[in-house]
């Protein structure tokens, strides 16, 4: 197993020629200094070296079921949109490095995560693997996209975006400076605005964790009394395809957000390597970090777990194949499975601090 340190240098010179060069590296820069700050951001900016050694570390999810899985699932990586009937939609949110693989990798992905990411916060290993895997069978059995306009109310509730944040981006996109965005990145942005030739004004944008490094554009036009915006990123091939399978070089983004079981998010599309989606301050990401606990409470990793199950199903009728999976599964695998992952990704951590 190479070293954490040559595992990052080998990753970013193969992301730097996948584009073309054009890579930021201040933004690599940056991701290098967020790798530091913890266990759990680590684990969320690296999913390179996840895809390289989790077979080793927990090698009895290698013969699970195969879906088209997330890969890079983890506690934040779920938020709200609007669908084409104007519905408030939950679910996960970024696809990046979707691919085919066992689905086990997924729930074993968000339950590290959460072990990883938990603080202070008083909930056991059993506790939360329990809860996600629950919500996962769950969905298995009765596979549905989750939409908050009547049915869920507690999660709605959780996910109302306070005025402060509100305030807080506009603000953040008024201290943008514009430049203009390559000629690529402006034609998506064109192309996913509510009407064309619109005036649009475009500017960098560095957000994220695991895709720091990659070209991020957002761009704002006045459309009807208001701002709109749209962002614009580069796509790469999985580094699940990359560590596991390097002929295949299918970008699955568009296939996996669409799938059957997801309210359909009609400013999401993936095009010439690019992903464009919409902007909004009503729409809502919860972090770890952002004071509030309810991300660790048993009904929002129950419902973590159904998404999970709405995913792994919406591209193929996979239910069978893995309960079947599930059923020859010892007792507390996914928490045994979960607590090797999060030690190796603390292990790695720790090598990153010290080195």
């Amino acid at each position: 197993m190479t070293t954490i340190r040559d595992s990052a240098h080998r990753y970013e010179d193969w992301l730097s020629k996948q584009l073309d060069g054009d890579v930021i590296v201040q933004d690599l820069a940056h991701k290098h200094d967020k790798m530091c700050e913890s266990a759990f951001v680590f684990l969320r900016a690296t999913y390179w070296r996840w895809s390289e050694i989790i077979l080793d570390v927990c090698p009895d999810l290698a013969g699970a079921a195969q879906v088209l899985g997330v890969g890079d699932i983890h506690l934040e990586n779920f938020g709200t949109w609007r669908d084409v009937d104007g519905r408030l939609a939950w679910g996960v949110n970024d696809f990046d490095e979707a691919a085919r693989m066992p689905y086990a990798l997924d729930l074993v992905r968000l339950a590290a995560s959460a072990l990883l990411g938990r603080g202070r916060r008083a909930v056991s290993d059993q506790e939360i693997c329990t809860a996600i895997l629950q919500g996962y069978r769950q969905g298995l059995q009765a596979p549905r996209a989750v939409v908050l306009d009547r049915d869920v109310q507690w999660l709605r509730e959780l996910v109302v975006v306070p005025e402060a944040e509100r305030t807080k981006f506009w603000k953040k996109l008024a201290a943008t400076k514009s430049k203009r965005a390559p000629e690529r990145y402006r034609k998506a942005i064109a192309d996913a605005m509510p009407q064309p030739r619109l005036t649009i004004s475009t500017a960098p944008r560095r957000a994220g964790t695991g895709s720091l490094g990659r070209p991020r554009w957002v761009g704002t036009a006045e459309w009807r009394g208001a701002p709109v915006l749209r962002e614009a990123k580069a796509l790469v091939v999985s580094a699940w395809s990359r560590a596991r399978d390097s002929n295949d070089r299918t970008i699955r983004c568009s296939e996996i957000a669409n799938g059957r079981f997801r309210p359909v998010d009609p400013w999401y599309r993936v095009k010439n390597g690019v992903v464009v989606r919409r902007l909004s301050p009503n729409n809502r990401k919860i972090e770890v970090g952002d004071g509030s606990s309810r991300l660790l409470d048993r009904d929002v990793l129950q419902m973590m777990g159904f998404e999970l199950a709405n995913i792994h199903l919406g591209t193929a009728r996979r239910q069978d194949a893995i309960k079947r999976d599930l059923e020859k599964r010892k007792r507390g695998w996914l928490t045994a499975n979960a607590r090797k992952a999060a030690e190796a990704t603390t292990q790695d951590y720790k090598a990153w601090l010290a080195d």
